[in-house]
């Protein structure tokens, strides 16, 4: 593969803010688009060579070859574009994306991916684009990388690219309307923004304050059978991994499923270890399991203090996509510590 920009690379992410950003009154300085809700990819095509890589260089091309047959037929011979990659299907009367049917996608079994491939095919939704022909298109600013965007994606059922709009007022229509077709918010570029891989130069509004976590272990419920809580981490800014809280809210037939998927990961058959007590619980109950750091769940939080979830949170999902490394602090809407003197009126 003979790219301006060849594989491995690591897409440009977004940082969580409270509100749609608002243009300022001598000019527009952003572009809204939707919030699409499936697994990061870039691909890659070098005329009969596609790569198409998710957002932790995993190769999604194997679980997805209906995709990687569009892009032979929809893509130009030499590209690389930036998108998400959902299964649209019809629920309630109304074609929307749905999560489960992505995420039961990846299959280590190639019989199961060639059928789900013809069941529930994969769409790619292109929202940026980083190379064409021999253009090297990450240091335009976006209205560049748009238009070249546009240009190369759409032109066949499979490959489509994302609307986008300058008015502020209709990105927020978007947040509400949108909701009901499976989609997750709004994600607002610069305009005189270059493509940055790797890092938040975008920033998104989200329906719900979401975090996606590792989980590090697991504790036995108190009647003694199943899983009372897991256990979910994430890496600071030096590279280590923090406890920060718990999930627990499961029924009794979750609580056996998932001991059993954590007894076959635990690091010490016949070890535990010790975290902080819980100020719900009696002495005692701060041991813990700890289980290989491989998963990675997706929960729903409201508040962060001193560095944890302040209250247990929910558990929403399992990221296949998401590798454990990527998970840490800096994907959170909200500070980690306050400063009372912030928050006090007159101070």
């Amino acid at each position: 593969m003979d790219l301006p920009i060849n594989p491995p690379v690591a897409p440009m992410l977004a940082k969580a803010v409270a509100a749609v950003p608002d243009q300022p009154d001598d000019g527009p300085v952003w572009s809204y688009e939707p919030k699409w809700d499936g697994f990061r990819a870039v691909i890659f095509r070098d005329r009969d060579e596609v790569i198409m890589s998710s957002r932790g260089g995993k190769d999604l091309a194997r679980y997805f070859p209906e995709l990687v047959e569009a892009a032979r037929a929809e893509l130009p011979e030499r590209v690389v574009v930036d998108g998400e990659v959902g299964v649209v299907r019809e629920i309630g009367g109304v074609r929307r994306l749905d999560w489960d049917s992505l995420s039961q996608r990846i299959h280590p079994a190639v019989s199961r991916i060639e059928k789900l491939a013809h069941e529930t095919p994969a769409t790619f939704i292109g929202f940026d684009a980083l190379a064409r022909g021999d253009d090297d298109l990450t240091g335009r600013p976006f209205p560049v990388r748009r238009a070249a965007l546009v240009d190369a994606v759409g032109g066949g059922p499979s490959m489509r690219v994302s609307r986008v709009t300058q008015d502020p007022a209709v990105a927020r229509d978007w947040f509400t309307a949108f909701e009901g077709a499976g989609l997750d918010g709004v994600v607002a570029k610069r305009l005189d923004g270059l493509y940055v891989p790797n890092k938040r130069e975008m920033v998104k509004i989200k329906h719900k304050r979401t975090a996606d976590c590792v989980v590090l272990g697991y504790r036995i419920h108190k009647s003694g059978t199943g899983l009372g809580s897991m256990l979910l981490g994430l890496h600071g800014d030096d590279g280590q991994i923090r406890m920060v809280g718990g999930s627990s809210a499961f029924s009794d037939a979750k609580r056996l499923e998932l001991q059993e998927l954590f007894e076959s990961m635990r690091l010490d058959p016949d070890g535990v270890a010790q975290g902080e007590v819980s100020r719900w619980r009696a002495a005692g109950s701060a041991e813990w399991i700890p289980i290989r750091q491989e998963l990675v769940v997706e929960v729903a939080y409201d508040q962060m203090e001193s560095g944890r979830f302040r209250h247990t949170v929910k558990f929403l999902r399992w990221r296949p996509d998401r590798q454990p490394e990527s998970c840490g602090y800096d994907q959170l809407e909200v500070p980690l510590t306050y400063d009372i003197h912030d928050v006090l009126e007159g101070s």
